[in-house]
This record gives structure tokens, sequence and C-alpha cells, in this order.
């Protein structure tokens, strides 16, 4: 006859919490079938936060291209979306003058020209990055380079009341003139003067 083995309680109670252990693990970590904890993300600071189903507000822009009957600035408006920011709105303004314009006027800007990047400091200077383009794939005379450079200032000024002054930056960095006639190594004032009344 065989003698039965006798458990030992103390390794039963800690098969059991083993056992129990593993459960409550395996439930932690697959959610256990109730509610889930949810992590919204938050809108950064000082930024509006966006409203559900709500389009940003529009706004009214004036764009400077050349005209063929003289050597002035002409405007066009133009409805754009509000950006979040002024460097936003600045991109923008700038984007929409690189597309050209929509009627019978003429964009001083030569083929391929993309904007890098916008930056607005405290002082009011707006820093506007140009593709390499604007430089390279035009040769600009005294008047074209005049127009192209101030369609750029004067459409940034006009549009943002913040800014004072504009740099015009080529693929990253200072550059002395586009075609030898206007110095570009400083921040430009805007010339209202070039544009027709």
């Amino acid at each position: 006859m065989t003698k039965k083995r006798k458990i030992n309680p103390r390794l039963l109670l800690l098969g059991g919490l083993a056992v129990l252990f593993v459960v409550l693990v395996i439930i932690y970590f697959t959610g256990g079938g109730g509610e889930r904890i949810r992590h919204e993300t938050e809108p950064s600071p000082g930024a509006p936060p966006p409203a559900r189903g709500e389009a940003p507000p529009a706004k009214r822009i004036t764009l400077f291209f050349l005209s063929e009957r003289d050597d002035l600035l002409h405007g066009e408006e133009r409805e754009v979306l509000s950006g979040r920011s002024a460097s936003e709105d600045i991109e923008t303004a700038v984007g929409e003058l690189l597309k050209g314009p929509s009627g019978d006027l003429i964009s001083p800007f030569p083929p391929g020209t993309r904007i890098r990047q916008v930056f607005l400091d405290e002082d009011g200077t707006a820093y506007v990055d140009f593709s390499r383009e604007f430089a390279e794939n035009a040769a600009f005379g005294a008047s074209s380079e005049m127009a192209a450079v101030y369609a750029v200032v004067n459409t940034v000024a006009a549009n943002q009341k913040a800014v004072k002054r504009v740099a015009i930056l080529i693929d990253g960095g200072e550059r002395e003139t586009l075609g030898g006639h206007i110095d570009l190594s400083r921040p430009l004032l805007p010339q209202y003067s070039l544009i027709a009344k």
C-alpha cells in the first residue's frame, strides 16, 4: 500500500499567490475589458483650442505685382485663411505672391522660386528665406530687381502690422544682391512710393 504524500500548505499558498499574480498582471496589461484611460493631446501653450468643425477665419490680403503699363507695383486683393501666428500669415502672403497674379498683372519672380522659411523677430524684422532659384533663374536688370524685391517687402509689410523691415535670404543665408542693384545685406523698409495710386 502506497502512502499518500502530504502537500505542504506553504507551497499551496505560494502557488495560489503566483497564479493570482499572473492573472492580475494579465488583467492590468490587457485592460480587463473595463474603461480605458484616454490620453488627450493638449494644444501648445498660448494657442487657442481649435473649435470642432470650425474653419480658420478668412481675411483679405493685398499682393503686389508688375503691370505692362508702368514700372510700378499694382495691388491685387486675395482672400486667404488666417494663420495661427504672424509668421504663418507672412508665409501665406508670400506663398500667394509666388503663385502669381490671377488677372493681367505680371509676376516679377523667376520660375521655380519657392519660399523656404519665414521668421518674425521681436523688433519687427521679418526674415523671408527663398530657394536659390530666386537669385539664379533670372538675369535681373535694375527695374526688374527692384520690382521683385519690393513686391516681397511691400506685400509683407502691408499685410502684417507688426513688420517694420523685411530681410530677404537666399537658401538660408544672406546675399549681397540679386542682380547687383539692391543691397540685400540688411533688412529693407517698405517703399510705398513704388505702388501705383
